[in-house]
C-alpha cells in the first residue's frame, strides 16, 4: 500500500505527531463514506492494530491503512491555504481527485 504526503501537508502534521500525547500513535487516514467507485477520507492519531499496514512516507511520517481496503491504498494528503485552508485527501490512482 501507498500513502503521499505533499509538503505542505507534511508541515502541518508534523506538529501534530510531534505533540507529547501522540507519542506511540500514527496518523490514520479512514474512509468516511464511499459510494460508488470513490470514497471520503478523513484522518486522526491513532494506535497501530493486527489489522493495519504502517506505511512510510518520504515525510518521515508514518500512516497507518486498513489492510485490504482497496480505496484506501495510494491516498494523497495535501494542505491548502487558498481558497479555504485546510487538509484535503483524494485517491489519484484510483480516480478520486477530490470532494465533490
Amino acid at each position: 500500500m501507498k500513502c503521499k504526503i505533499t509538503r505542505n501537508a507534511a508541515k502541518v502534521l508534523r506538529e501534530e505527531v510531534d505533540k507529547p500525547e501522540n507519542e506511540g500513535k500514527f496518523l490514520r487516514v479512514f474512509i468516511t463514506h464511499s459510494h460508488g467507485d470513490h470514497a471520503h477520507y478523513g484522518m486522526k492519531m491513532d494506535e497501530a492494530t493486527d489489522n493495519d499496514e504502517i506505511i512510510e512516507t518520504d515525510k518521515e511520517i508514518k500512516v497507518l491503512l486498513e489492510k485490504g481496503v482497496e480505496l484506501l491504498d495510494g491516498v494523497r494528503i495535501d494542505y491548502f491555504y487558498v481558497p479555504q485552508e485546510g487538509f484535503m485527501i483524494s485517491n489519484p490512482t484510483k480516480g478520486n481527485h477530490g470532494d465533490h
